[in-house]
């Protein structure tokens, strides 16, 4: 029996999972996430409606698209996304993090500012693939409004969009002269990294047509990244850059991060710590209220979610679970990337742990 992946073609993070799983060669079967799938199988099983959710062929439940990797990673045998070498793996936990955790700003603006129509045509036919187009339309755009409401909350309104877009288009131009030199973040072989990146990159700012179009006209190559990323042609394959190389050309992106995202969750781990003080035991929300974020020069508030601290933990346990000599090796890398230091004297706070499809303090 193979696996079952309950996704969607316009979710990010199915994006993510299904590049993966293709890459890695794992025997599946995708399943639509329907409105009757959500409401027999995913909340039943998980608690909540959130895709991608998979049940292995041996009977277990598993939801995150990280927690997804890293069991098939244990499980099935070659080559690993995960490099062994000290200043690759973290770079490549590092924009794990960015991916995940921050480029979801400029995907849902363009997302909902650029194709609003045609992605609630989407949301219908996801909700209701046996409906009429007209059906599907009237459902999708019930469905859609609720994520379209996210987008204040993520800190994307008029006094932010500009700033978003020069960054993200930066973004693109930066990334599009790294994949002039390399296939991937790190060399002919996919990594961590770029399951990270392949989320938004893929799902929003690809697919979806304006954003789409948007994408290959500014950066032709990171289009072609794209498609090599979610049309794999030769699974576990490729190697990464040999002595532990991390191109130049992925500094500008690592800067990016730092200068944006790094500030953001330093205040969302001091929030978290606020809040454990007076919650111990409940159960951790979603956000963790409202915090001030920077995008190229503009400042503005967006929700805090705790669930990017427990992304950023794993790079921050490799980092201080270093050797002597390789953190120094890395320390040496790190000193060329602007803001570094947000990340080396990142004050940790409380410990998250994610477990039962939920996180929990430690």
């Amino acid at each position: 029996m193979a696996h079952k992946l309950y996704a969607a073609p316009l979710s990010l993070y199915s994006g993510k999972a299904r590049a993966y799983l293709d890459w890695k060669d794992v025997d599946y079967e995708e399943v639509l996430s329907s409105g009757e799938v959500y409401k027999d199988i995913i909340v039943p099983k998980v608690g909540r409606p959130v895709i991608p959710v998979i049940d292995t062929d041996d009977g277990h439940t598993i939801q995150d698209t990280t927690c997804i990797i890293d069991h098939f990673e244990a499980v099935v045998p070659g080559p690993s996304v995960y490099p062994d070498t000290p200043k690759q793996r973290l770079v490549a936990l590092l924009l794990e993090t960015f991916g995940d955790e921050w480029l979801v700003i400029p995907a849902m603006h363009y997302r909902w500012n650029y194709n609003e129509e045609w992605v609630y045509g989407e949301f219908g036919a996801t909700a209701a693939p046996d409906a009429t187009s007209e059906e599907q339309l009237a459902l999708g755009r019930e469905r859609g409004a609720n994520f379209k409401g996210f987008c204040p909350i993520l800190g994307i309104n008029p006094h932010t969009i500009p700033a978003i877009e020069a960054s993200y288009e930066a973004l693109l131009a930066d990334l599009d002269v790294h994949f002039a030199a390399h296939d991937y973040l790190l060399g002919s072989r996919p990594s961590i990294g770029d399951y990270g990146l392949i989320g938004p990159l893929y799902a929003h700012l690809y697919r979806d047509p304006a954003s789409g179009e948007i994408m290959k006209r500014l950066a032709p190559r990171v289009a072609t990244w794209v498609e090599r990323m979610v049309n794999v042609k030769t699974p576990l394959s490729g190697e990464f850059l040999p002595d532990d190389e991390v191109p130049e050309s992925l500094f500008p992106v690592l800067n990016r991060m730092m200068r944006e995202q790094m500030p953001f969750l330093q205040t969302t781990a001091h929030m978290l710590d606020a809040w454990a003080k007076d919650n111990e035991g409940a159960e951790i929300p979603r956000a963790l209220g409202m915090a001030d974020f920077t995008v190229e020069g503009v400042t503005a508030q967006r929700i805090a979610p705790p669930f990017s601290l427990w992304m950023l933990r794993r790079a921050l346990d490799y980092y201080a679970g270093l050797a002597e000599a390789h953190k120094s090796a890395v320390d040496s890398m790190l000193s060329s990337v602007d803001g570094a230091d947000g990340f080396q004297q990142f004050q940790h706070g409380r410990r998250l742990v994610f477990e039962k499809f939920k996180l929990a303090l430690a």
